[in-house]
This record gives structure tokens, sequence and C-alpha cells, in this order.
């Protein structure tokens, strides 16, 4: 892991942690990381940094808005990445960017995306879940669906933490055998 990783990851925890300051610490360094790589991206399609800046914006607030949607044990950056690309595909869909107007090792970006497998996956996902006993049921959706700590987690489900973790190992290990029954047949 890198330093600046680290010091990311730690800011972002700290944030998680409800520390205000860490948060406007993590948004303002996020922002000039996601300011050169827009600038970058776009600079190459021909784009203004005028655009760069308002994807900046939209990401940054993707990031505040999801970022319970993190999880502490991964690293940081490939999050925010994710959520910086899905950004400019998103931008770029919108501001009907032809593919002749993008170089060609970026044309996966713009070409067509199936925008319901979000949602069917979702689908799919809580209807595996829903198969799970209750208490496994509860842990799961509370920590890996809501985004709850597990000390939250254990206090919704009536367990005890290192219930939940059980709980959650075993949940998604039955998940990921559900899945695979259903891919065979």
């Amino acid at each position: 892991m890198t330093t600046h990783e680290i010091e990311l990851k730690a800011l972002m925890l700290a944030s998680l942690n409800g520390d205000a300051a860490s948060h406007r610490a993590l948004l303002d360094q996020l922002s000039s990381r996601l300011r050169a790589y827009y600038k970058g991206k776009l600079a190459r399609m021909g784009r203004g940094a005028a655009e760069a800046e308002d994807l900046v914006q939209e990401a940054v607030l993707a990031i505040h808005f999801k970022r319970h949607t993190y999880d502490p044990a991964e690293p940081l950056t490939p999050w925010v990445h994710a959520i910086a690309r899905y950004k400019l595909i998103d931008f770029l869909r919108r501001t009907l960017a032809l593919r002749a107007d993008v170089p060609i090792e970026e044309a996966d970006m713009v070409m067509a995306h199936d925008d319901n497998v979000s949602a069917e996956s979702t689908y799919d996902v809580r209807r595996l879940v829903e198969r799970l006993p209750k208490k496994m049921r509860c842990s799961i959706e509370a920590v890996k669906l809501d985004g709850l700590s597990i000390a939250e987690a254990a206090e919704r489900c009536g367990l005890s933490e290192p219930g939940v973790k059980v709980n959650i190992h075993r949940g998604l290990k039955t998940l990921a055998g559900m899945i695979a029954r259903e891919t065979r047949t």
C-alpha cells in the first residue's frame, strides 16, 4: 500500500466515524486528484477544463453520498476510481459523445451497456438473501447491504459482534454456493 493510499484510507475511516475535518480533508485531496484525472481524460477527447470541473463536483458528491458503501477492509483508491470512471461514462453518454470523437482506447467507455444489470443484480442478491436463515440474513443485510457497522448490526439483529461476523462469513459462503448451483442449471 502506498503512503498516499494509507493517508486517504485513514481520512476515510475517520470520516466514516464522524470526523468532519477528516471528511473535508479527504474530499479536498480527492478533488485535486479527480481534477487531474478528468482533465487528462477529457483533453484527449478534445473537451475542456470546465467539463472536468463539473465531473469533479459530481464525483465528490457521489463519494460523499455513497461513503457508507465503502468496505474498510478494501483499499480506498479502487473504490474512488470506480466512482470516477462511472461519472465519466455517464457524462460522455449525456453529452452524446460520438464514438468517432473518442480515441479508440476510450471507446469502450461510451459503448452501450445494459443499464438494468445493476437493478437486476440487486434483485437477484435480495432474492437469494431471503432464502438464508433469519439471523444470517439480518447480519448480511445490515452490514453488506445497508452499510451498518458490525456493532450496529449486532444491535439490530440481537446478536453479539462475533456472532454477526460468523453469520456474515457463513452466509456469504452459502450465497456463493447458491449462485454456483443456479449458474450450473
